[in-house]
């Protein structure tokens, strides 16, 4: 509460209606479009600084302290509400799907189209985006050094532990650490980690791929972005999957996995690390290797082997009875319903409904997505019943497993590394924003159990 309280103050008086798109910047690319935003902003900050920086922000209790709370952030591109789910930049997810652009006979945004709008806060044109997609695919070629490193990691190591790997051997790319060396201002700094950035969202779908056809395609070599297509057709050619339904659903996926609020494992580890001006490379290599644990970007494949599981026992097409019977089984056991729950959210996660609208409008015959709906009905009032569940509602991890899985792509370790080259986008673009308010290095108070206990009187 104390982190979206806080920027939306700081954000309110800066971005249009909800609802109404920003009016097209005349920049003719991102980085002009961010250089005319920063300056208003810096100084926006620097006064709401000056005359509220001593007002005192809610209060933080024990429980909070010992359950990972310790603080908030300042984010500013995106906030998530316990009770109406995450906004990108002020927009919900269906005023995004609605207002961003879409590739020629899509109806999903284009991913790029949402990068912008989180840079920038304003709603893009199809001009924009087109120059952004292009851009992005002349930034994607990999230096020999990291394709070496990849194809010679065995397939033991899992993709995540390579996908961190080779955004880690990237940094010997970075700008902003040659910047940072040369002496840059501090004003500048944002500058390079942009292009640090614009470079790394180029070439994380070129490091995915590969790790990807190395490990389930007997090495294939990513085929080469072309300039004409759009960041995710070029994704999905890549890796071997060329039907424009999965393109389509690779559009859509990629954009509402982008950012969640600062405070999610993968979003804070990229800023904790880049706080202590570590570059864009190394900040999101540590976003990375927190987005790969179960509890966070890994949680989608408990889902699946919570829905095969199920599937063993009880069979694919059962009856509301028997579903429920086996829930309640499975919590008396002692067990959670993976893919259900969420730390803030008090709501159906937005992304989950949007990903169920598309697979009813397009995937409709795949009984694995039935089960998913079935259980939609089922799940939460037995999470009710049971009681001491805040939210009973499903997540964006009870359904993107599945659909993926529709279209053949199977191998569930993968899934996080698609999860990561999405996360990107939002942890990238708010590194950008930390460098431009010259955000200062992250050191939040410890304290002992002991000190704890004399400060609430407790001893």
């Amino acid at each position: 509460m104390l982190s979206r309280c806080l920027v939306g103050a700081v954000r309110r008086s800066s971005r249009t209606a909800v609802g109404q798109p920003s009016a097209p910047a005349a920049a003719p690319d991102l980085r002009t479009a961010l250089a005319v935003k920063i300056p208003g902003f810096q100084e926006e900050v620097k006064a709401f600084r000056k005359d509220y920086g001593s007002a005192k922000v809610g209060q933080i209790t024990v429980d909070s302290l010992y359950g990972g709370q310790r603080m908030s952030l300042v984010t500013e591109t995106s906030v998530l509400d316990p009770e109406e789910g995450i906004r990108f930049r002020g927009f919900t997810i269906p005023q995004c799907q609605a207002l961003l652009p879409k590739a020629a006979g899509g109806s999903e945004p284009l991913p790029e189209g949402l990068f912008w709008l989180l840079v920038t806060g304003d709603i893009p044109t199809v001009d924009q985006v087109a120059g952004l997609s292009r851009d992005l695919a002349g930034r994607a070629e990999l230096p020999a050094h990291v394709i070496t490193l990849l194809n010679n990691l065995p397939a033991s190591v899992p993709p995540m532990t390579q996908f961190a790997a080779a955004i880690a051997a990237l940094n010997s790319e970075s700008k902003f650490a040659r910047a940072y060396e040369a002496g840059v201002a501090r004003s500048r700094y944002w500058e390079e980690t942009f292009e640090d950035s614009m470079d790394l969202v180029a070439r994380l779908p070129v490091v995915a791929a590969t790790i990807y056809n190395n490990m389930y395609r007997e090495g294939a070599a990513p085929c080469a972005p072309d300039p004409a297509k759009d960041w995710s057709w070029n994704f999905t050619e890549m890796l071997g999957y060329r039907e424009p339904l999965f393109t389509e659903l690779m559009r859509q996926y990629l954009a509402i996995h982008s950012d969640h609020e600062g405070g999610n494992v993968s979003a804070h580890a990229t800023h904790l690390v880049g706080s202590a001006l570590c570059d864009p490379y190394l900040a999101l290599c540590a976003g990375m290797c927190g987005l790969s644990g179960p509890l966070h970007g890994a949680a989608v494949q408990e889902v699946l082997v919570f829905l095969d599981g199920m599937v063993k026992e009880v069979g694919e097409e059962v009856e509301d009875e028997v579903a429920e019977a086996y829930i309640w089984r499975l919590l008396k056991s002692g067990r959670t319903v993976p893919g259900y729950g969420h730390a803030v959210l008090r709501l159906t996660d937005p992304r989950f409904t949007c990903q169920r609208e598309f697979a009813e409008q397009h995937l409709q015959g795949d009984p694995m997505i039935r089960l998913v709906a079935q259980l939609q009905r089922v799940v939460p009032p037995v999470l009710l019943a049971a009681g001491h569940f805040k939210n009973p509602w499903p997540n964006v991890d009870a359904h993107s497993g599945v659909v993926l899985r529709h279209f053949g792509l199977h191998e569930q370790a993968f899934y996080t590394v698609l999860f990561g080259v999405s996360r990107a986008l939002g942890v990238t673009a708010s590194l950008v924003w930390d460098r431009a308010l010259g955000h200062a290095m992250e050191r939040p108070k410890s304290l002992s159990t002991a000190e704890l206990k004399k400060l609430v009187g407790a001893v």
